[in-house]
């Protein structure tokens, strides 16, 4: 359960992060990419060099998302049941993949911080995020 102080340190920060999604998006999936390779099957259609065109679209798919879960922290199974659907149903992405992405989504939002992030501000971000990979791997049962 994200707390009132949750929430304001999840909008603060991500009003940073939603400023520019596809540097962000596309920073997070290299990362993914990189340290977890496996995760490039889902992408066999991609070029997925540092910066392509390609990376950063879906960059800035990733965080678009999840800035309307952000958006909606009081609903965020609502706010994302199209794209579990999507993730379960067709895409088939294998659910340990989520907090893999969440994870580099942090180190990235840490690295374009204006200073270190802050034990409260990581804390509830990566709670919302947790949050995020429930909801969409819920949709797989």
């Amino acid at each position: 359960m994200l707390t009132e102080d949750d929430k304001n340190h999840i909008r603060a920060i991500w009003a940073h992060v939603s400023s520019n999604p596809e540097l962000i998006g596309a920073e997070a999936l290299t990362r993914l990419f990189a340290a977890h390779t496996s995760t490039k099957t889902y992408f066999p259609h991609f070029d997925l060099s540092p910066g392509s065109a390609q990376v950063k679209a879906h960059g800035r798919k990733v965080i678009e998302a999840i800035t309307q879960a952000v958006n909606n922290l009081d609903d965020i199974p609502g706010a994302l049941c199209k794209l579990a659907d999507l993730h379960a149903e067709k895409l088939r992405v294998d659910p340990v993949n989520f907090p893999l992405l969440a994870h580099c989504l942090l180190v990235t939002i840490a690295a374009h911080n204006r200073g270190p992030l802050s034990p409260d501000t990581y804390r509830s971000v990566d709670k919302m995020l947790s949050r995020v990979g429930k909801v969409i791997v819920a949709q797989y049962r």
